[in-house]
């Protein structure tokens, strides 16, 4: 009787802790630098800006400014988003829709948002209203882009399988449409965001507060003002801190729930 082989051993996937080494590796190369130059006003070591940056968090300070951005992040991401669906069902609903929004998007898509400030700011003044304008710029067409070609994208032998079951209207969209699209919807949410998340900073950096309250934007120029190069630096890790966790904890959170688990990616 033959015996049977044992099965393969699997190693355990060991992604957080490359990444893990990649960053100490970057920062132990930062710090090298920071000696070679020999200027902390230049160049601040990996250590001096950690320091920098635990201070800010510990006092509150750096909170403040993040709770600022994150608070209007949110406002003109929504927007964009609630903006970018009605933009993809005037697309997919027909022909005249389709044309319309393909001819807007070749026009406003390619536009940086940050390029309206000027105009958002003779409209809004100093306040709100003026990133979110160019937040919901900054979402919505690449949003719409994605979602439409998702749509686009799904077989008619889906479209029939759904006819079949007896389903129509928002039922075909809910059931069969968008669990088919979400893949290009998904996409174009995380381009979204990060194109909304960059815009922000940009313009926090252009005019500064916000009816009285700095944003992060606005903590790294005042910081660049004051000639404190670890604060900016300590700004510039917070922004990124922040869109590895949204990438990490929403965006990849949602993928393993819907189309990994569906097997719609690998």
């Amino acid at each position: 009787m033959q015996a049977s082989t044992p099965a393969a051993y699997t190693l355990p996937d060991l992604a957080w802790l490359r990444k893990l080494g990649l960053l100490i590796a970057i920062s132990v190369v930062w710090e090298g630098l920071a000696h070679w130059f020999d200027n902390d006003l230049l160049l601040p070591g990996a250590i001096q800006t950690a320091k920098a940056f635990g201070a800010g968090v510990a006092s509150g300070e750096l909170w403040g400014y993040i709770s600022v951005s994150l608070g209007v992040l949110v406002q003109g991401f929504s927007l964009g988003v609630a903006g970018a669906f009605l933009l993809t069902w005037l697309a997919v609903s027909g022909k005249v829709g389709r044309e319309l929004i393909d001819t807007l998007a070749s026009m406003f898509n390619p536009l940086p948002a940050i390029a309206l400030l000027p105009l958002a700011l003779l409209w809004f003044g100093l306040g709100k209203g003026s990133l979110l304008m160019v937040l919901v710029h900054s979402v919505i067409w690449p949003l719409t882009l994605n979602a439409t070609a998702g749509f686009r994208s799904v077989p008619d032998t889906l479209r029939m399988a759904g006819r079949n079951y007896g389903l129509g209207g928002l039922r075909m969209v809910l059931q069969i449409l968008i669990p088919a699209a979400l893949p290009s919807i998904l996409s174009g949410l995380k381009i979204g965001w990060a194109f909304a998340w960059r815009t922000l900073i940009a313009a926090e950096l252009v005019f500064g507060s916000t009816s009285g309250q700095g944003g992060l934007g606005w903590y790294i120029f005042q910081s660049r003002n004051e000639l404190f190069t670890d604060k900016v630096f300590a700004g510039l890790a917070a922004v990124i801190l922040i869109g590895l966790a949204v990438e990490h904890i929403v965006f990849q959170t949602l993928e393993r729930l819907t189309i990994r688990r569906w097997g719609m990616q690998r």
